[in-house]
């Protein structure tokens, strides 16, 4: 390993994140860096929401809830956590842009965030964390657009749709 070098690299499970996630591994090999995929979650309903009414039940719930989205994503991605990487999963209970900017502190750290569609009441809601990475990140930051493969899935799947519509009919 290169001198404590990490990469940093918010996850999800959306295809938007599994891109990112896909291209912070490259990072983390090219620079034999360690692998820190953050996945950072806020109870549902928000913070205020559950200070105003706590449920510890509900909470390890989501706890763990967040844990298995982080495993699934790499199940996803690589079919479990990639070889030749050394990978220190972090799942942090917060909005994610700040998150992310807080554990990616150090000189030689690397950010890797998504960046791509999300939908109006996501952002009106939770901003867009690659622009709040960009803004706020004391490390570099690198902005992985969605992959072509998206689009080309989202035009068969409403091709898909458009048929069984017509089937319906």
């Amino acid at each position: 390993m290169s001198d404590g070098a990490r990469v940093i690299v918010g996850v999800s499970g959306s295809l938007n994140s599994l891109t990112a996630l896909h291209r912070a591994v490259d990072e983390a090999r090219a620079r034999r860096a360690v692998l820190v995929p953050v996945l950072a979650w806020t109870p549902v309903g928000g913070e205020r929401n559950y200070r105003a009414q706590p449920c510890p039940p509900l909470l390890r719930a989501w706890e763990e809830a967040a844990d298995e989205r982080l495993e699934r994503a790499f199940r996803d991605a690589f079919g479990g956590f990639p070889v030749g990487v050394r990978v220190e999963p972090l799942v942090v209970r917060g909005e994610t842009g700040p998150m992310l900017t807080r554990i990616a502190d150090r000189p030689n750290d690397l950010l890797v965030v998504s960046t791509g569609r999300q939908g109006g009441l996501r952002r009106l809601l939770h901003g867009s964390v690659s622009r709040y990475c960009l803004a706020h990140a004391t490390c570099p930051v690198v902005a992985v657009p969605p992959s072509t493969l998206h689009s080309d899935l989202r035009r068969v799947a409403h091709i898909v749709d458009l048929r069984e519509l017509s089937h319906a009919a």
